[in-house]
């Protein structure tokens, strides 16, 4: 007979196993004296099993994951899940309020972690954050999105060192794993540290939804939720190829200042001394090529064409193997998440099934 969960306590509330509750984590009041609360759901399936997290926006300008953990949220088989789901859409409320990527302090909340009850505002709200929520959990999954101006394509950067985050990153399903070293002060380390395996997804640009963004978020959730035995495994499983991991990336820089025309989209192939955009004056009289100094797949680049002389431009990812391997995995990710040009409406709880 199954094991029956156990209930998770939050700011005081306790959610015990068949409750699904909506918690308002109080966090520093603005300076007006308005509070200003960090929404946490929470569902308590009825069986014992894991504790998930799932963030989004820690960085206030990056919504993605927004709109994922929306999805999610409104999927039936959370009805009957195995232990404990844990889901923050907005972590930093200050920069979402703003349309910012800090806080008011101008602090990166992902470089704060684990913070403390004392100090600054980006440090105690990262502690309130880890104290009432990632320490209760066995796992994680943090959504971002790339800076403004700037995209990414969907890929999921992990520390492949420890075997439980290797499987994580290879079960959610992108065909980009960049194995990341964890910066300080960021979540990933603090959860390292305490022995929770967590992923990144990076997919798309700040206060812009991407739907095939979302679409690959939700699917590789759902894969993430089905790998540690919170839901069921499919009964006919596809077969997936094995993403390939880069152990490399590099950013190609603007060799002058001007007006760039990018030539190669994202997920595209660069070859050694292949040309990825163009820069020139606002006449075009004077005009430098970006080139690729290296194979690789184009897994990030920026969007605005306005550069700077040494300013990234084309984010690549490096493998050692030949980049036509990773390039297919790419274009079929890419064609089975298109969106239909026939919808009308914007999807919601009718979105399209995800397998």
């Amino acid at each position: 007979m199954p094991s029956k969960n156990t209930p998770i306590e939050i700011a005081g509330v306790t959610v015990r196993p068949g409750e699904y509750k909506t918690i308002d984590l109080p966090l520093a009041a603005m300076y007006t004296h308005n509070d200003v609360q960090m929404t946490v759901h929470v569902i308590c399936g009825k069986q014992a099993g894991p504790v998930l997290f799932i963030s989004a926006a820690i960085h206030g300008d990056e919504i993605n994951g927004v709109d994922i953990i929306r999805r999610v949220l409104k999927r039936r088989q959370l009805k009957s899940i195995k232990g404990t789901l844990v889901a923050i859409p907005v972590v930093n409320v200050h920069g979402f309020l703003s349309h910012s990527r800090y806080l008011p302090d101008g602090r990166d909340l992902n470089r704060t972690f684990p913070g403390g009850s004392k100090g600054s505002l980006a440090g105690r709200i990262a502690n309130t954050f880890f104290r009432e929520i990632v320490k209760k959990c066995t796992h994680g999954i943090d959504l971002h999105t790339g800076a403004r101006h700037r995209s990414n394509l969907p890929q999921v950067r992990a520390d492949l060192s420890t075997e439980a985050v290797r499987t994580l990153a290879h079960a959610f399903g992108v065909p980009v794993i960049i194995d990341s070293k964890i910066r300080d002060g960021s979540l990933r380390q603090a959860c390292s540290d305490a022995g929770i395996p967590i992923l990144l997804y990076e997919a798309g640009e700040a206060l812009r939804f991407d739907e095939i963004c979302i679409r690959a978020g939700v699917r590789g959730v759902v894969n993430i939720m089905r790998e540690i035995g919170m839901l069921p495994r499919l009964k006919t499983a596809t077969a997936v190829r094995k993403p390939v991991v880069s152990t490399n990336t590099t950013w190609v820089r603007a060799p002058h200042s001007g007006i760039l025309r990018a030539l190669v989209p994202l997920g595209a192939k660069a070859e050694k001394g292949s040309v990825l955009g163009v820069i020139a004056d606002p006449l075009g009289v004077s005009e430098y090529e970006v080139v690729a100094q290296a194979d690789g797949i184009v897994i990030g680049r920026t969007y605005l064409p306005l550069v700077h002389e040494g300013e990234a431009l084309f984010h690549l990812a490096h493998y050692e193997m030949k980049t036509d391997k990773v390039l297919g995995q790419v274009e079929k990710f890419q064609e089975k998440l298109e969106p239909e040009t026939t919808m009308v409406a914007p999807q919601s709880a009718t979105d399209a099934p995800i397998q």
